[in-house]
């Protein structure tokens, strides 16, 4: 009996080794090769996939095991989106380390409805770029605003402002046809003044009919763009443009200012997508003449003068 139980031990144990080893070897590199690969880890891409990924690279054995590894290191939130160069003589943990280190090229997402200071603080924020490149990249986009397309883009840390500037413009030209400025303006104001992408085609309609018809626009967006372009000038250190607005603001002296002038601005107030063009080239016609959004988001349409009073009654005091 007692042979029997030393035997079963040393059955488990030896098994127990082989289990301790075959893991080790998991987390072992998967070759002495130091020749660097570039592998991209996509923004918003989930440790499942980039570990699935990286074991199609060939660069670790189990993507079981880095799955694993990054979840008992806490690592999960500290791998960085973007390009980065590995090669498969890293093990496990080495390559982690490489991943949670800042990549070679670099994700950056440009939202709907920035204007281009914004555009230009977002850039120097994420490739770490000073103060000189935000003043070049004002200089560069002069009379491109409402052109600058929003996008994920993909960027070396020594990306030239020229460089970034003639990717995204280049993405407008690929991405946006045969709008005329009219409709590229009437975008700008729509990014701002709405939020769902089933209201806007209905509001293009509600301020196309206005110009039509001879209606100040009255969109408060454009008097925050005059706002913010009187009080920061160029540019705003602190990053707070689209302040809230006050009754004093509507006598705002501007071009921009839609409820003192008949029109479109002279230009485009922010830079929108691609969604939005669409609904300002495709305006929905309908009855209505005002909207409003309540304090959850909620868009409400009216008719009449009347019934939007009632609205604002009713969703906003």
């Amino acid at each position: 009996m007692k042979y029997k139980f030393i035997t079963i031990f040393f059955f488990l144990l030896l098994i127990l080794i082989f289990f301790v080893l075959y893991i080790k070897n998991l987390f072992l590199p998967v070759s002495s090769d130091s020749k660097t690969v570039d592998f991209m880890v996509n923004k918003g891409a989930s440790v499942s996939q980039i570990g699935n990924n990286l074991q199609k690279a060939g660069l670790i054995r189990s993507n079981i095991a880095f799955k694993f590894f990054v979840q008992v290191t806490n690592s999960q939130n500290k791998i960085q989106a973007g390009e980065f160069q590995l090669s498969p003589n890293l093990s496990l943990s080495q390559l982690v380390n490489e991943l949670k280190k800042v990549p070679k090229e670099i994700w950056v997402t440009i939202p709907e409805g920035l204007r281009r200071e914004e555009i230009a603080i977002k850039f120097a924020n994420s490739l770490n770029k000073d103060q000189k490149f935000i003043q070049d990249f004002m200089d560069l986009t002069e009379g491109k605003e409402g052109y600058l397309f929003p996008d994920t883009y993909l960027f070396p840390k020594s990306a030239t402002v020229t460089q970034i500037v003639s990717k995204i413009e280049t993405t407008f030209d690929s991405k946006v046809k045969n709008a005329t400025k009219e409709q590229i303006v009437m975008a700008s104001l729509l990014e701002r003044e709405t939020f769902a992408d089933s209201e806007k085609p209905i509001v293009a309609g509600i301020l196309f009919k206005r110009l039509k018809n001879d209606w100040p626009l009255q969109v408060d967006a454009t008097l925050q763009y005059a706002k913010d372009s009187t009080k920061y000038k160029v540019l705003n250190t602190q990053n707070k443009y689209w302040e809230p607005i006050y009754s004093d603001d509507k006598e705002i002296d501007s071009l921009f200012n839609t409820y003192k002038n008949l029109g479109l601005p002279p230009a485009p107030i922010s830079n929108p997508g691609f969604s939005t063009i669409e609904a300002s080239i495709n305006p929905e016609e309908s009855d209505y003449w005002y909207y409003i959004h309540d304090n959850s988001g909620k868009i409400h349409f009216a008719k009449t003068l009347e019934e939007h009073n009632s609205n604002i009654a009713k969703y906003l005091n």
